[in-house]
């Protein structure tokens, strides 16, 4: 299986730089039954049907960007440089792991100056990440990053446009509630509370799970031979009462929808002893062709890189030839694709 099996042609002014305004006016392709076709997101509940259950990721994304100063006093006076940092996690040693930009431009044990509320000091380099340690912990941190940072917008957006106050609210869900996230679950951005209730009102339940996305997600895969990848891994929890909810909603025929890949990714690996079960820590579940579905019944999902990760997820839920058709249609349509793009709705056809 070859890396370019998952490639495509993408016009540049597909890639959307901004979400739909209102959330739920973004486009829904909707592939089912061998067919196709073109809806809206505010549709969605008809696409639906009582018993079945959606499943959203709840992370919260955190505003990871950060700009600051390395002040160094030297031979030739007082010097400073400009550092860029984008957080990527928490470590159990109460640091942070860090892209650093320029990391040579910052030696172990210096600070970096971010506002006069928050500094971190560089305590070490891992695989080519700073380690940072901040002078503040809690809700005293949480407070002075609010203030400091920017959102960790994409690299596809942040090479068009700087993060700004409107990033704030569109690059969050409306049910974000645990903090940890440096990528949002793209899928769930187009959902406003008037929707969810919709939603609920046709019988259609929703299960809550939490996957903290990574910077990983926008990796480029490397290799030829696509079954070699090492994936990325991200910490997640399917809690006790989710897993209950999902396995009733199999039990009585109702269909089980992740909305986007990370819960997706999130409730198989739960399931990959045969059915779902709670749990939690780090998951580098790796889902191309071949990929054997335990609670997946369909996925809503926005349009994704070519040669990533995620075209290979959602080839293997629907098929290769299959998803090269709907990719041609949503280019052929003007779809708009990626994190602030349009989104669809993916039924795989039944054997």
């Amino acid at each position: 299986m070859k890396l370019t099996d998952f490639d495509f042609e993408l016009p540049d002014e597909l890639i959307a730089t901004r979400p739909a305004v209102p959330r739920t006016s973004a486009k829904l392709l909707v592939a089912g039954d061998g067919q196709i076709t073109d809806s809206v997101v505010s549709s969605l509940p008809d696409w639906l049907r009582p018993g079945d259950r959606l499943v959203l990721n709840d992370t919260r994304v955190i505003p990871a960007r950060l700009e600051g100063l390395r002040h160094r006093n030297s031979a030739q006076g007082d010097t400073s440089a400009r550092i860029g940092v984008t957080l990527l996690e928490p470590q159990p040693d109460g640091c942070w792991s860090a892209l650093i930009r320029p990391l040579k431009k910052v030696k172990p044990g210096e600070e970096i100056v971010f506002s006069d509320a928050l500094r971190a000091t560089l305590e070490g380099t891992v695989d080519g990440q700073g380690m940072l340690r901040f002078n503040l912990s809690g809700d005293d941190f949480d407070a002075a990053l609010n203030a400091a940072g920017a959102m960790p917008l994409p690299p596809y957006i942040a090479a068009k446009r700087p993060a700004d106050a409107r990033d704030n609210e569109d690059y969050q869900t409306v049910f974000a509630r645990n903090r940890g996230a440096v990528a949002a679950p793209t899928a769930s951005l187009h959902f406003d509370e008037a929707l969810l209730a919709e939603i609920a009102a046709r019988g259609i339940s929703f299960s809550h799970v939490t996957l903290h996305v990574g910077a990983g997600t926008f990796l480029p895969v490397k290799v030829d031979d696509v079954t070699t990848h090492r994936m990325h891994a991200e910490w997640g929890r399917v809690s006790p009462q989710a897993a209950a909810e999902i396995a009733r909603t199999k039990a009585a025929g109702g269909r089980v929808i992740p909305v986007g890949t990370t819960a997706l990714r999130l409730i198989e690996t739960a399931a990959q002893n045969g059915s779902i079960e709670a749990w939690e820590g780090d998951t580098d579940i790796f889902i191309y062709p071949g990929f054997t579905f335990r609670v997946t019944d369909a996925l809503m999902t926005n349009f994704h890189l070519p040669r990533s990760t995620l075209m290979m997820l959602v080839s293997a839920l629907m098929g290769q030839q299959r998803m090269r058709d709907i990719y041609a249609h949503a280019i052929d349509r003007k779809y708009r694709f990626f994190s602030y793009g349009d989104s669809s709705l993916l039924i795989p056809d039944k054997p």
